[in-house]
């Protein structure tokens, strides 16, 4: 599975944040919902265009992400 398939950016949509394509759903939203302890059940039944897959697909765009971030590690008496 690919997330590409499932996440785009659209400027015109949620002023450009990641979304589940077809939806006004953002990739955010899904993340935070799920950390907050709501289930993936309880996701799909408060947001009948949300599917399985774009639950998936949201761990995947997640995970592409930090992959890109640096991390800048300081030495303990530089801080």
């Amino acid at each position: 599975m690919k997330w590409q398939d499932y996440i785009e950016e659209n400027p015109k949509i949620l002023g450009g944040k990641p979304i589940f394509t077809g939806t006004r759903i953002s990739v955010e939203l899904v993340l935070e919902r799920l950390a907050a302890g709501e289930t993936e059940e309880q996701l799909i039944r408060q947001y009948p265009t949300l599917r399985p897959e774009h639950i998936r697909a949201a761990f995947g765009f997640a995970a592409t992400q930090l992959s890109l971030m640096r991390s800048v590690l300081l030495d303990e008496e530089a801080v």
